[in-house]
């Protein structure tokens, strides 16, 4: 095995697998069952495509000993740490992850310490070339979800309960770090653990400090630094902690050899008396004051603790090298490229400075299951990362692009990059804006007008633009698809020009090339087409013309000036002969003169432009207009008159805003050729109007269920269009769909 125990002197970029293995009740929520990496080895070639000189990577106990060191299974360790060697990565091994051990241990167990600190012995007698560890992810963030939140095992509120799980986690660290110290004694502790800030009003101070002291503390434990004079000494004793227990750490110290710090926009806190600013569910309080507790992003009005004087702190704290353990943001794929290169900058910065900043580490290579309820339900919620693993193999997001930059040393250039994130602008505000007074030494209401400045990107027309970087430019200003990119568009921060005919006609060259020169776009959508699928019968020329040399044209420009670009296509391509959904290669048979228009259209795009992305989609229903299928049909039966639909034409009914945000990630990810997207499910147009109408409370029974013989339908329709992707399932559920129609449309 290489010796991997030097780290370089450059800064380093590390990766991260979500592997959290936390309990609820008697359920244990697996993220490498749910991500698939559990049956997945090949994973780790790609892995290593990205250039990553380090993996944080879970030998977990309750997955490789639940029963026992005796019935201990080795095999995937074994093959996995193999292949790292082979591959050249070096492995931060981690042994708890937001869990807390087998069936037969928790947190608050006294034999938990002991116990770990075995299997960390199993663990580094199987592999004693290994150098690198984290024996605990998170202890302190792992403490208060499972013993003073009561979310994850064993569900308690409790502060003393807290304490004992903080320093159960803390001391099985310290005793796993000696006992792989017996076998490897150049072993080096990795400690990982989220520091966000607590700020507040001038009343709660103590509160916040109390908060920013407890931030602390599993690494003041670990430094041995707990003594009668830490600020939480007494705090600690009063809740019922014994002193020898606190005073046991500084007689056996185990400073980390690296801090990790693992940064997230929502980590920072920010807690207001003023009860009636805030939702119900961020009340709480300390038993002297009630107060809300809120993210503070939503509510600073300078956005977020600035992240330099963050790891400063800690760095004037221990004077030990320090790393981000952890950079990863749920959000849209500009959002996520944003922030990434934030931190990669940041890091720069500080080692500039004189700070020991080792590494960054690009978190959740596979993305994560289920975070957004803090892993406390199985909905299958689901935030890409690195790779996408929702396509049969996991598929390289643009994330994994500017990895790659990165590692080679170079810098990532991508028109959206270079554009403020969500966090600075002022549209992430959900509450009256506070500031910090240097006048007055705490917080205080933000005037209106000083608040950080919303980055407008609302373009329509022709207007020339001055300002880098090169826009969106979006075809089809009046239809449904084109309102919503924008719409879309505004919300994600991307600057975009919304073109009408008048201002860019997609059937003339000539204004095809002066629109896209003046412009300057970086990619366009093709949302203007001819969508009356019965009229197309009678005006086949105009449809041919609009939908299919139109689009060829546009393609071909765009070709010419080195401009991505997305078109749409339909699920009326095929002619029904299935009764299972249509993926991307099955043939298309269309049955009307508008599939035809759509299906030639597909071929010749993408011969014009082969990176084109050519996208199949079925049956928009849109929250924001007043035309589709399902908004008609509940406006009819709210009137109380009867609404008729198919009873035997089967659909996939598609949500605008989830096929508008998916199609841009994948213009983002620079993603090519033919993609299905629609929403999970297939149902007849009858039984969706039905299933809408039950759960707005309307009278479902006025809806007449017409086979389509009878609809006097003039161009002929495929009995069947589902789709589903062989590329990836990148839309969720149908049901979902619905529910959150239900819940976002616009009341007509």
């Amino acid at each position: 095995m290489k010796d991997s125990n030097q780290i370089s002197s450059k800064l380093e970029l590390w990766g991260g697998v979500e592997c959290t293995v936390n309990r609820i009740g008697n359920q244990y929520f697996d993220q490498l069952e749910w991500n698939g990496h559990a049956t997945r080895i090949d994973d780790l070639k790609q892995f290593a495509s990205l250039g990553i000189d380090a993996i944080r990577y879970p030998i977990l106990w309750e997955r490789t000993a639940p029963d026992g060191l005796e019935q201990a299974a080795w095999q995937w360790s074994d093959q996995r740490l193999t292949e790292l060697d082979d591959l050249g990565i070096r492995p931060i091994v981690g042994l708890i992850h937001h869990g807390s051990g087998p069936r037969h241990t928790s947190l608050i167990d006294p034999e938990f310490q002991e116990n770990l600190a075995n299997f960390a012995y199993a663990v580094a007698q199987r592999y004693p070339w290994v150098n690198h560890y984290t024996p605990i992810n998170e202890p302190l963030t792992t403490a208060r979800f499972s013993a003073l939140y009561g979310h994850w095992y064993p569900h308690v509120r409790d502060d003393l309960m807290f304490a004992k799980a903080l320093i159960h986690q803390c001391r099985a660290t310290v005793l796993a770090m000696q006992a792989i110290r017996q076998i490897n004694p150049q072993a080096q502790l990795i400690q990982t653990e989220d520091l966000g800030k607590t700020f507040s009003t001038p009343l709660l101070t103590y509160q916040a400090q109390f908060e920013n002291d407890r931030r602390w503390l599993s690494l003041d434990l670990l430094c041995g630094r707990v003594n009668p004079d830490h600020p939480l000494w007494h705090y600690l004793l009063w809740v019922g902690v014994a002193a020898e227990e606190l005073l046991w750490f500084q007689d056996h110290p185990c400073s980390p050899d690296i801090i990790g710090i693992n940064r997230y926009v929502c980590g920072d806190r920010f807690i207001d008396e003023r009860l009636d600013r805030y939702p119900s569910h961020t009340h709480g309080g300390n038993g002297k004051h009630q107060y809300a507790d809120v993210e503070a992003v939503w509510v600073c009005a300078d956005g977020i603790y600035d992240h330099v004087a963050l790891l400063k702190e800690a760095w004037s704290r221990y004077q030990r090298p320090l790393a981000i353990t952890e950079a990863h943001l749920g959000c849209t794929r500009e959002e996520q490229l944003r922030w990434l290169k934030e931190i990669w900058q940041v890091a720069h910065t500080l080692r500039q400075d004189g700070v020991d900043f080792r590494a960054v580490t690009v978190w959740s290579l596979l993305g994560t299951y289920d975070w957004n309820s803090l892993v406390t339900r199985a909905d299958g919620f689901y935030e890409p990362g690195v790779f996408d693993v929702r396509s049969a193999t996991p598929r390289p997001t643009a994330i994994a692009t500017i990895v790659q930059a990165f590692a080679a040393g170079q810098d990532y250039s991508h028109p959206v990059v270079d554009l403020p994130g969500w966090w600075q602008r002022s549209p992430r505000l959900l509450y009256p804006p506070v500031r910090y007074s240097q006048e007055s030494s705490g917080w205080i209401d933000a005037e209106p007008d000083t608040v950080c400045p919303a980055v407008t990107m609302r373009r329509f027309g022709n207007t020339a633009v001055t300002s880098a970087p090169p826009p969106l430019l979006i075809a089809g200003a009046t239809g449904t698809l084109g309102q919503a990119f924008a719409r879309i568009c505004e919300i994600r921060g991307l600057p975009y020009h919304l073109l009408s005919r008048q201002d860019m006609d997609i059937t003339d060259s000539h204004s095809v090339q002066q629109t896209l020169t003046q412009l300057n776009p970086w990619a366009v959508i093709n949302a203007a087409g001819y969508v009356r699928v019965d009229d197309a019968e009678r005006e086949p020329h105009l449809c041919h013309r609009i939908n299919t040399e139109g689009a060829t044209i546009l393609a071909t420009a765009c070709r010419d000036q080195d401009i991505a670009m997305v078109k749409f296509s339909s699920d009326l391509v095929f002619d029904g002969n299935r009764t299972a959904p249509y993926t991307e290669s099955h043939t298309v048979a269309p049955l009307s003169v508008y599939g035809r228009s759509k299906a030639i259209a597909e071929q010749q795009v993408l011969s014009a432009h082969p990176d084109a992305l050519v996208i199949r989609t079925s049956a928009f229903f849109s929250p924001w207009d007043d035309y589709n299928f399902l908004t008609i049909a509940l406006r009819t039966l709210a009137n109380g008159q009867p609404f008729i639909a198919a009873s035997d034409a089967i659909v996939s009914p598609t949500y605008v805003p989830d096929l508008v945000n998916a199609t841009l990630d994948l213009l983002i990810d620079r993603e090519s050729g033919l993609w299905h997207l629609a929403n999970a499910g297939a149902i007849a147009w009858a039984d969706l109007a039905k299933e809408v109408a039950t759960l707005a409370g309307l009278n479902h029974t006025h809806i007449q269920a017409r086979p389509t013989k009878e609809l006097n339908w003039v161009a002929p329709r495929p009995a069947y269009s589902a789709l589903t992707s062989e590329r990836g399932i990148l839309l969720p559920s149908l049901d979902g769909a619905i529910v959150r129609y239900l819940h976002e449309r616009i009341p007509a």
